[in-house]
């Protein structure tokens, strides 16, 4: 069974096809000037290394009035010039390449972010689904990874909390048909995968944002 460790790779198949395409955040390989662009254009941003998993060496990177924060963790840094946030970022970051991603809001359950991992595996020609679960951030942290103290709740449940119970089906029914429309996409350009797990956001509004796609999903 193939597996992809590289989420840069992942990205760009569904970024080459514009019906998956329009879900996915602006994404780039991180540099300085990246950084300086998107920040003008987005209020924050999420750096996070290009291969690896559980929330490790992720960084939210904000723009302010008057200054620039960048939190990663538990903990949030402070700098004044946009050179001191690169030289900060710089020290934070882990020796590998790393991802640089439009922020996105997501839509909150007791003021704390939520989003959904469905994950699909391949027996013989056919893909199934094995679960559609929601993450639900530890109080404090702006990453859900369950193994940094998020809490797992039933898909469905945590729609629930969010949405009318009509709503909260149909936006349940468009994550299903999103992995079924990427799911071709990424098995033409990488065969030899068996499993997939998508990582998905909804911001206020609603929106479905797909934010990353793992071949060893948890």
């Amino acid at each position: 069974m193939r597996q992809l460790a590289s989420k840069w790779l992942k990205t760009k198949a569904l970024l080459h096809h514009p019906h998956t395409a329009v879900y996915i955040p602006e994404t780039s390989l991180y540099n300085e000037e990246q950084l300086r662009m998107m920040l003008r254009q987005y209020a924050f941003v999420f750096i996070k290394p290009v291969k690896g998993g559980g929330g490790i060496g992720v960084m939210r990177v904000a723009r302010g009035r008057r200054e620039y924060t960048c939190t990663h963790m538990e903990r949030t840094y402070r700098f004044s010039s946009f050179q001191a946030l690169a030289v900060g970022i710089g020290k934070l970051r882990l020796r590998r390449p790393y991802l640089i991603q439009q922020g996105i809001l997501l839509a909150t359950i007791q003021d704390r972010p939520v989003d959904y991992r469905v994950k699909v595996v391949k027996e013989g020609q056919k893909w199934f689904f094995r679960s559609v679960v929601a993450r639900h951030a530890r109080p404090g942290l702006v990453i859900t990874n369950l193994c940094k103290g998020g809490t797992l709740i039933k898909g469905m449940d945590a729609l629930r909390k969010i949405y009318p119970r009509r709503l909260a089906i149909r936006k349940r029914r468009e994550i299903v048909n999103l992995t079924q429309r990427c799911i071709p996409v990424l098995e033409k350009r990488f065969p030899g995968i068996g499993q997939l797990g998508f990582d998905y956001g909804l911001d206020p509004n609603g929106r479905i944002w797909i934010l990353e796609v793992n071949t060893r999903p948890q």
